[in-house]
């Protein structure tokens, strides 16, 4: 939707007050011209009636007595017709230049509104209306368009951060898969092995770009969508299946797993559920160091049910933990580094969300990480 959509044309508005308060003072000047022109005919027609035959002099002319009354109110309501017309466009006349030109003063904050709307595209959403000299809605207008552009503007740089951050991401997978080809290719004497130790390169590298692209579906559709199913779910039984797509890798690594998973019971989207415990324990494998450790918790209360997952690693700057659950950033990883695609934890906070939860990690004392996720109980 354009942001003029819902800016009225300045103009337009200014020129319909005109003519409204215009049209309401020529309305009631007419009331009140009215009201007198029949108030002075009946105060003349109140008028004490003179012996019959008696003559009078009104403005040098004799009149009979009989008719000085009407005489006097026909004359009396001439004048307040003359004179009152005369006001009455006095007044209409005054009433739209004084109303075009206080219109045009109220309405100065909506045409800095306006003409900051149309000066607005992605390349200049820094521009903004500030402090207005007018109180009341038209201040209150202002302070909401520029809330407004800021939440705009964070979230337009947010879209081009994460663009910029998969489009890196999927060009590296990309520019390996290139290299090792043109290599090989360029190789007349390559034999068999060389040809398949370029097609394992391949593989590897088509499978990170793979996970990165299923990433970003999954986050595409967690992120700020609502839930498709509503089931009840036991987050002990989805650890234990989560760990069961992990369990080769960390025996690999000689690294030790301990649980303490009670029945706790929560509502929601059971695929989404089992991705949240899946990118904690993968997190918590990958990220860790060779004969680390594994610590994961899950607990039943009366409104909150709590999975923690804490690991041992690499040391974290308790700065950046914040920073953990944007897209593409990796615990005490380089950010080019080919162990995951660094969407686990973006995907995590997006689907806790989506469930009503809140999530939040800080380091280990020693280095490593520990993640806290708060679902609704779903008791």
């Amino acid at each position: 939707m354009s942001l003029r959509a819902g800016l009225p044309p300045v103009n337009s508005l200014r020129a319909r007050i005109t003519l409204l308060a215009t049209g309401l003072a020529a309305g009631v000047s007419l009331v009140l011209l009215w009201l007198a022109w029949t108030l002075v005919g009946d105060a003349v027609s109140a008028v004490p009636q003179l012996p019959p035959g008696t003559t009078v002099r009104v403005d040098g002319i004799d009149v009979d007595a009989s008719a000085l009354a009407a005489h006097m109110r026909d004359h009396a309501r001439d004048k307040v017709l003359l004179f009152g017309s005369i006001a009455f466009f006095c007044v209409v006349a005054a009433t739209a230049i004084l109303a075009w030109t206080f219109t045009s003063r109220v309405l100065r904050p909506l045409r800095e509104i306006t003409g900051t709307a149309r000066r607005l595209s992605v390349e200049s959403f820094g521009q903004r209306i500030g402090e207005v000299d007018s109180k009341g809605e038209l201040a209150e207008l202002a302070h909401t368009f520029d809330a407004m552009l800021d939440r705009l503007q964070a979230a337009f740089e947010a879209q081009r951060h994460f663009v910029a951050n998969a489009s890196h991401e999927l060009r590296t997978p990309l520019s390996v898969i290139r290299t090792e080809l043109d290599v090989t290719l360029s190789d007349p004497d390559a034999d068999a092995v060389e040809l398949r130790r370029m097609a394992n390169v391949v593989r590897d590298a088509t499978e990170r770009a793979g996970q990165l692209v299923n990433s970003l579906l999954l986050l595409a559709r967690t992120d700020g969508t609502g839930l498709v199913l509503n089931e009840s779910t036991d987050l002990a039984t989805l650890v234990s299946s989560a760990w069961r797509a992990v369990r080769g890798e960390a025996d690999q690594r000689d690294i030790q797993a301990k649980f303490s998973t009670e029945h706790a019971r929560v509502h929601g989207d059971p695929a989404l559920l089992e991705r949240i415990a899946g990118n904690l324990l993968e997190n918590a494998v990958r990220h860790n160091v060779e004969g680390g450790w594994i610590e994961v918790v899950t607990q039943q209360g009366e409104r909150w049910s709590t999975l923690r997952v804490r690991s041992s690693g690499g040391l974290v700057d308790p700065a950046t933990v914040a920073e953990l659950f944007e897209p593409f950033r990796r615990a005490g990883v380089a950010r080019t580094a080919r162990s995951g695609v660094g969407l686990g934890l973006s995907i995590v906070r997006a689907a806790v969300e989506a469930h009503g939860g809140s999530v939040w990690a800080e380091p280990v004392v020693g280095g490593g990480l520990s993640v806290t996720v708060q679902l609704p109980s779903g008791t």
